[in-house]
């Protein structure tokens, strides 16, 4: 039975899928019960629907993502991708807690090709971020490598992956071309947390809206992209990406198999600090510095 839509959400009245056992993607089904896939005029709107797990990706989930945008850029029907999340969040990054309940194949073999961040940076059509609360990981890449990113006033930033003892070379690759070294150095060392209005100063984002205009302040950004002809609209996104590196996908990769990763991923799942943590107490005032 269709959920009940509520205010300030993009409609959830789908055809239900089939969710008795996993099954890889097809047609409009984004081989995840957790990926919807809906069609309204000629904007596909791909909306992240996990709530138990507050919206976090599986590797079914990232590659229903990358699926997704091939179909977008090959359906003649369609002219733009929408992209958010439900509830208060936008999307976290990857489930370190490695759930494989929506899980159609081992796409661990795939590692990074099953994610969809350089597919999304060679997409013909618009894509844009309607970035509705809590934005970190996979998510904050997708948001930036969106053409635009509309983003709620209550949304946060950040990029934890560092305290989780992977090396994500996507960050490494795109922030500092967007908000500089310094910064790029600042969120990704520290693992802090952003707000809307600070990312927007930073530059990582560039339409901060209220939260209950997000829905329409996206569809707004999708009429204006799709002003824009579509071959020299092209040339200019691909142009521009030029601007931003690639990521090292082979330190990425080994980066998720060593031991530091493996401790990073077994203390979030136990609810403790990694042993590496360092305790407030190892980092005391000198006496000359208190007040």
């Amino acid at each position: 039975m269709p959920r009940q839509r509520r205010e300030g959400v993009p409609p959830l009245s789908i055809a239900e899928q089939p969710t008795d056992r996993p099954r890889p993607p097809s047609g409009d089904w984004l081989g995840s019960p957790y990926l919807r896939f809906e069609r309204h005029g000629r904007v596909a709107w791909v909306i992240v629907d996990r709530p138990q797990a507050r919206n976090a990706l599986t590797l079914s989930m990232y590659f229903g993502i990358r699926y997704a945008a091939d179909l977008v850029d090959h359906d003649e029907s369609l002219s733009a991708m929408v992209i958010t999340g439900t509830g208060d969040v936008f999307m976290p990054g990857g489930d370190l807690g490695h759930s494989a309940e929506d899980a159609w194949t081992d796409l661990s073999l795939f590692h990074t090709d099953a994610t969809p961040f350089e597919v999304l940076r060679g997409m013909r059509k618009p894509i844009v971020s309607a970035v509705n609360g809590i934005c970190q990981g996979g998510g904050l890449l997708i948001a930036m490598l969106s053409d635009v990113a509309v983003v709620s006033d209550r949304a946060t930033f950040r990029a934890p992956e560092l305290l989780r003892g992977i090396s994500d070379m996507g960050y490494t690759s795109i922030l500092p071309a967007m908000v500089g070294v310094a910064r790029a150095r600042d969120l990704l060392l520290s693992g802090r947390t952003l707000t809307a209005a600070e990312a927007e100063q930073w530059g990582m984002v560039t339409r901060v809206v209220p939260h209950d205009e997000l829905y329409e302040q996206t569809r707004r950004a999708v009429v204006e992209l799709g002003r824009a002809g579509p071959e020299s609209r092209l040339d200019v996104r691909h142009a521009l990406h030029q601007w931003l590196g690639h990521p090292d996908r082979g330190t990425m990769d080994r980066s998720l198999r060593r031991a530091e990763s493996q401790e990073g991923y077994g203390s979030f799942k136990q609810r403790r600090k990694p042993d590496w943590t360092m305790p407030e107490s190892d980092a005391p005032l000198p006496p000359w510095a208190g007040v």
